[in-house]
């Protein structure tokens, strides 16, 4: 555990806000490779960076004040007291707002950033682990951990949920970088499949989690990641039955790049045949 990594001057630098910047740069770093490889202007994603830095943390705070209305004063402008699934929702639709002013399409822009956020999430998972909270529950497994330190600090050895789900987010990002796509057809259904899986990941994950259950024997966090689960794969199923093929649009890309060539090569040979006569 390493909350606080150093001080610059009357600054304490802690690990968390540290691996959430590192989250957000890993984030438009791979929102830039997924649209290069998909032939688009990678440019715009400072404007989108921007947009997912502001709604995501906005949207995170506003969930967890929401949903713990006792702590406003505590945690209305603390650096802690921030949830996922606000982030992600706040995130997403600041990014959606600024895909939709650019000259991207928005399902191509979803797609570029599906792998992102599950890379973002391991990042700043790391930094829960190195600041020791989101914890899990007690266990005797041997790679048990105590976080003496933690928020709230415990000196029993529990679960290192924050691993779990760093461990999740990777095979996740790996699913979607090499395994999906040879099955998905459709613009938009790769964004739709990253819901769907983080979800799944989620919801497995909290059942090493401390969170008491609200509903059914289930989580507030199960009962959201159902949700993602359900209109995740809602929205696979219908991005593939009415979405744009990628195929269809990557095929007609090389012809309108390639058509001015053909017309300069026409002109050229025409000119060859003139001088020839």
């Amino acid at each position: 555990m390493h909350p606080q990594l150093f001080d610059l001057g009357p600054l304490h630098i802690r690990s968390f806000g540290v691996m959430m910047a590192l989250a957000f740069l890993t984030a438009g770093a791979v929102t830039a490779w997924g649209l290069r490889k998909r032939g688009e202007d990678w440019h715009v994603v400072y404007n989108f960076l921007i947009a997912a830095m502001i709604g995501g943390v906005v949207g995170s705070k506003v969930h967890y004040l929401i949903v713990h209305p006792d702590q406003l004063s505590k945690a209305a402008f603390s650096g802690w007291g921030l949830i996922w699934y606000g982030g992600l929702l706040g995130g997403a639709l600041a990014v959606w707002l600024m895909a939709y002013l650019s000259p991207v399409r928005t399902a191509v822009v979803a797609d570029a950033v599906a792998p992102a956020l599950a890379a973002a999430y391991a990042v700043g998972r790391i930094g829960c682990f190195l600041n020791g909270d989101d914890y899990g529950i007690p266990t005797s497994l041997p790679w048990a951990m105590s976080f003496p330190k933690g928020t709230p600090p415990t000196t029993a050895l529990v679960h290192p949920t924050q691993l779990y789900e760093v461990f999740g987010s990777l095979v996740i990002m790996a699913l979607l970088v090499w395994v999906l796509p040879r099955w998905l057809r459709h613009t938009g259904s790769l964004f739709w499949s990253y819901i769907a899986w983080a979800g799944v990941e989620r919801f497995v994950v909290e059942f090493w989690r401390t969170n008491q259950p609200v509903l059914l024997g289930l989580t507030q966090a199960q009962l959201t990641s159902l949700a993602m689960m359900v209109g995740g794969a809602i929205g696979v199923w219908w991005v593939e039955t009415h979405g744009t093929l990628i195929q269809a649009r990557a095929a007609s890309q090389p012809a309108r790049r390639t058509a001015p060539a053909r017309k300069k090569k026409t002109a050229a040979a025409a000119g060859g045949r003139r001088r020839r006569t």
